[in-house]
């Protein structure tokens, strides 16, 4: 079976080169019986490619069940995958199957994976390796043959490093990762589902159909679509009921589409986790920048005492003449002034060859490092020596939290 019959059999809308490479991925994983991780944003369509996994394998004829463990309470996770023993907990009158010995023989679907608590992780992953399981509030253990494939809008890896996920279990999961990409990614693709949506509600409401001007199409194409094609569906949805108008331009389909999410201005995107740009980030700054300054003022007046006024030290540091003026309120001259405006007095008895200026103390001073980071680890260092490496102590000194202080020795690496 190609990638068309499979968008055909499942309905799937797209040319998308990367709609193709997920296609593609999940026909050759198929027949095998390892496990895979779906993983792309929410309203993406992983669940429509964990049925092309199922039904394209051996299992097709097993039962399917797709299981969301986010909306599980964590109390009661155990008890519907692994299931329960009567009198095992309060309110377990009988004993109870569980999902994975339902699905015996076929596929599980767990969906928003990244959910799951530590404990049911463990034992997740010893229904991967072994194939067994025991109920809550049981001593015997079972077997069931069960292929798993995930999926998850959150980064695994990071929960990982965060230690809210299980490493051996994320490489047990991982052995062939699957990307669904976003529909922000899939620009051809938009009008064509959009298209598609609004003949099938058109069709459903029995209202005429619906059509996009080309600065509607542009906008349409523009949009960010945080919730992806369900996002895109619902908005498909509200034009073919609510819309009087059947031609549809830019304007009124502004109208529909959430303002928060149009904005196209730059944001801070913290990088790594780490905390947001601080007050402290600000005035480091501002000093850094009139250290700068200095350096410039420092060369500028050695020139000037080393050679005098001439009009090359004018033209090669207009800039900073020019930013004098400003600074103090003067207007800045259109045409720099000649060099016998400015006089140099000299001390009676001394020549120009008596003035030793050490050029390259101001060289090394501008090499300076101005990095914040180098800057943050200095001043750690000092709070840590001046408290004896009481980070409690240092914590408040530097004007943070302590666990902030633990988070920055150990990303650089003070310990």
């Amino acid at each position: 079976m190609d990638i068309q019959d499979i968008k055909n059999r499942f309905g799937i809308i797209g040319s998308s080169p990367l709609l193709n490479r997920a296609i593609d991925v999940a026909r050759q994983v198929s027949p095998t019986d390892i496990s895979v991780l779906i993983t792309g944003e929410s309203g993406s369509g992983k669940e429509v490619f964990s049925q092309i996994i199922h039904q394209l394998s051996s299992r097709k004829h097993g039962p399917f069940i797709a299981v969301n463990c986010g909306a599980i309470p964590e109390g009661t996770i155990d008890s519907e995958l692994f299931g329960h023993e009567k009198g095992s907990f309060t309110g377990a009158h009988e004993a109870r199957k569980g999902y994975f010995e339902v699905v015996n023989g076929g596929t599980i679907f767990l969906d928003e994976v990244g959910e799951l608590p530590l404990g049911t992780q463990a034992r997740l992953l010893r229904v991967l390796e072994t194939g067994e399981y025991i109920r809550v509030g049981s001593s015997k253990v079972q077997k069931t043959n069960v292929r798993v494939v995930a999926a998850t809008n959150v980064d695994i890896y990071d929960a990982v490093q965060k230690g809210k996920f299980r490493e051996d279990l994320y490489y047990r999961l991982n052995t062939v990762p699957l990307r669904i990409p976003a529909l922000r990614d899939r620009k051809e693709d938009i009008h064509l589902l959009f298209r598609k949506f609004v003949a099938d509600f058109t069709d459903k409401y029995r209202s005429p159909n619906v059509q996009l001007t080309e600065d509607a199409q542009q906008l349409l194409a523009n949009y960010p679509w945080p919730g992806n094609v369900r996002q895109l569906k619902n908005i498909a949805e509200q034009i073919a009921v609510l819309e009087k108008e059947r031609l549809i331009d830019a304007r009124i389909l502004e109208q529909y589409l959430p303002v928060d999410n149009r904005s196209t201005l730059p944001v801070h995107v913290s990088a790594g986790g780490k905390d947001d740009f601080s007050e402290r980030d600000l005035l480091y700054k501002v000093l850094f920048d009139m250290k700068k300054d200095m350096v410039e003022l420092k060369k500028l007046v050695v020139e000037i005492i080393q050679n005098g006024v001439n009009s090359r030290i004018v033209e090669d540091h207009s800039p900073y003449i020019n930013k004098l003026y400003r600074d103090v309120d003067s207007p800045a001259p259109e045409q720099l002034a000649p060099p016998s405006t400015l006089t140099i007095h000299h001390p009676q008895g001394v020549k120009n060859d008596d003035f030793h200026f050490h050029t390259q103390e101001v060289e090394e001073v501008e090499e300076e490092s101005l990095s914040l980071v180098e800057k943050e680890s200095d001043l750690i260092k000092k709070a840590l020596k001046k408290h004896k490496g009481k980070r409690k102590s240092a914590a408040q000194e530097l004007g943070i939290s302590e666990r902030t202080l633990y988070r920055k020795i150990k990303d650089l690496n003070l310990n």
